[in-house]
C-alpha cells in the first residue's frame, strides 16, 4: 500500500504570490520527515514521487452563516 501525504492550502497567501501556498498535515505510511512548514506544489509532487506515495488534498469546510453559538 502506497503512502499518503496530506496537504492543504495555506489561508494568507494569495494566488500570484510568490510564497509556498502548501502545508503538510498528515502522513501515512510512508517514511518520511518534513521539516519545512510551507511547500510549493512542486515541491510536494517530487516528495510524493520520491517516496511513491499518493498526494491527498484536504478540503476546506464550508462557513456556516446563520448560526451562533452566541447567545
Amino acid at each position: 500500500m502506497p503512502g499518503k501525504i496530506f496537504y492543504r492550502e495555506r489561508r494568507n497567501v494569495q494566488d500570484g504570490e510568490k510564497k509556498p501556498r502548501f502545508r503538510v498535515v498528515a502522513v501515512l505510511d510512508c517514511n518520511l520527515k518534513v521539516y519545512s512548514d510551507h511547500l510549493r506544489l512542486s515541491e510536494l509532487t517530487h516528495l510524493a514521487e520520491e517516496t511513491g506515495a499518493e498526494l491527498v488534498h484536504l478540503r476546506k469546510g464550508s462557513k456556516q452563516e446563520g448560526t451562533s453559538d452566541k447567545q
